[in-house]
């Protein structure tokens, strides 16, 4: 545990975002696999705070509901007028009870980019210098339109924050800007957020004016200045929800990348936070990893795939590919084309081939369902071959049926079988059969109608057509070698 462990994290998430221009609320919008809320609460925890406090008002419900479904634990204070910052700290203060007895660090709801470690350096920064308040702040390239930090130039304290718009010409060539993320002492913070005015334009309680509060009473001001100006960026609008996209993306790539994976050409891979990867695992150009997927080590995926969900054992391979909720086995073979629904499990060395669908099915160890195939609701044993076409017809309209082929069977081409079926071990089945019988382990199934043979049909019924024409030379090329 975090010698600097806070009392309280308080997340301010009450606002609409109405730039976002969507019914979905701002910060359950999502990037990366997570929501904005939800990165910012998974930074926050990362500081084993005694409280994690999340500020809720526009569509609050949903936003509460989201919490209590991924982030377990997290209280929430419901802001029912926004009316600033300050009044959304205060609110959160009231769901605590009493003032915090430590440090309370404020982070806006949408900056997804916020790391724990800078967090925790800014905890760290806060007690070491025996600050009342202690900003996060960061140098940008261009500080337009962000509120200026001015600190004392003997003591590198912090002595106003100067939004753009009221400030002079020297100040407006200061590149170190506000965050919007503090850690304050918390009992400072309550007795200073019962003196903010609301005399000011937008008539609201400024989170801000505490600094000034505490600043005249003698306690002093701090900043600690985060890494990369990029972790800061709050999304107001989708272009920045797409821009934060690409920032966290390469991000995760380069961690992968470091720890020993080979991703071939970053600029077309997509990652999720909660994808893991083992050393000298191998994507491709074109590839999605979504959700909870794993690729282990010496596993390929890609090019042209998307994975959710899905655990992709040592040396599998799987091209052009979409899976979700499957189980890939070690040194399988999946695809090209091949489509892998919920429940697959396919075992060590076993392939799914090109146009293979399969869903909740269970297939041994080394055995191969090639091409043009469904396999649904099915347990097939270990070193099967399931010939090229065939359906595993698991619904009769109104329930699903299970059907399940031995081990070491080989099963011809456009073969239909019709669940509920059982096919023993070492047994055959002949292409073009109709499975609807039990067939017993060493035998050979053939369920078709014989061929029958009639003769000069085509000349009869399509007399002059192109096939007519087509069989009259043959015969005569017969004839003549007769």
């Amino acid at each position: 545990m975090s010698a600097n462990r806070p009392a309280a994290v308080v997340v301010l998430a009450a606002g609409e975002g109405t730039r976002m221009k969507s019914k979905t609320p701002k910060v359950l919008h999502e990037i990366a696999g997570r929501s904005l809320v939800g990165h910012v609460v998974s930074a926050a925890r990362e500081l084993e705070p005694e409280q994690l406090v999340v500020v809720v008002g526009h569509a609050s419900e949903q936003v509460e509901g989201h919490l209590a479904a991924h982030y377990e634990g997290t209280r929430t204070a419901f802001q029912a007028e926004r009316n600033g910052t300050g009044h959304a700290v205060r609110m959160a203060l009231q769901e605590l009870g009493q003032a915090p007895d430590g440090t309370v660090v404020v982070v806006c709801g949408d900056t997804p980019l916020l790391s724990g470690d800078t967090l925790s350096s800014l905890v760290g920064a806060h007690a070491a210098d025996g600050n009342a308040v202690t900003v996060l702040t960061a140098r940008v390239p261009d500080s337009a339109g962000y509120g200026r930090i001015v600190r004392d130039a003997a003591t590198g304290a912090v002595t106003a924050i100067v939004e753009h718009k009221d400030a002079s010409e020297a100040e407006r060539a200061i590149r170190e800007i506000n965050s919007g993320v503090f850690a304050f002492d918390g009992r400072l913070l309550a007795d200073a957020l019962g003196k903010v005015r609301t005399d000011n334009s937008q008539g609201e309680e400024y989170l801000t004016d505490v600094l000034g509060i505490l600043r005249e009473a003698g306690h002093r001001v701090g900043a600690s200045m985060a890494g990369d100006h990029r972790e800061i960026l709050g999304i107001n609008n989708r272009v920045q929800l797409a821009e934060a996209r690409l920032l966290l993306n390469r991000r995760l790539l380069e961690r992968a990348m470091t720890a020993g994976v080979t991703v071939v050409d970053p600029a077309s891979v997509l990652v999720d936070v909660t994808v893991t990867f083992e050393r000298d695992a191998v994507v491709h150009p074109g590839t999605q990893l979504l959700g909870a997927t794993h690729v282990a080590e010496d596993a390929e995926v890609g090019p042209n795939t998307r994975l959710r969900d899905t655990v992709v054992h040592r040396g599998a391979r799987v091209d052009n590919t979409v899976a979700d909720g499957a189980v890939i086995g070690e040194s399988a073979s999946v695809g090209p084309y091949a489509y892998l629904r919920p429940g697959t499990r396919l075992g060590t060395s076993a392939k799914a081939g090109t146009y293979v669908e399969m869903k909740n099915a269970t297939i041994g160890d080394g055995t191969k369902v090639p091409h043009l195939s469904y396999v649904g609701d099915a347990t097939i044993g270990h070193h099967t071959n399931i010939g090229a076409a065939s359906v595993f017809v698991n619904y009769d309209g109104e329930a699903k049926h299970h059907t399940t082929i031995g081990s070491h069977c080989k099963t011809g081409s456009d073969n239909m079988f019709v669940a509920p079926v059982t096919v023993g071990d070492g047994a055959y089945t002949a292409a073009g059969s109709v499975i609807t019988k039990d067939v017993p382990a060493g035998s050979l199934a053939v369920a078709r109608g014989q061929q029958r043979n009639i003769e000069g049909w085509v000349a009869r019924k399509r007399p002059g057509s192109a096939a007519a024409q087509a069989a009259q030379v043959a015969g005569e090329a017969v004839e003549r070698e007769g």
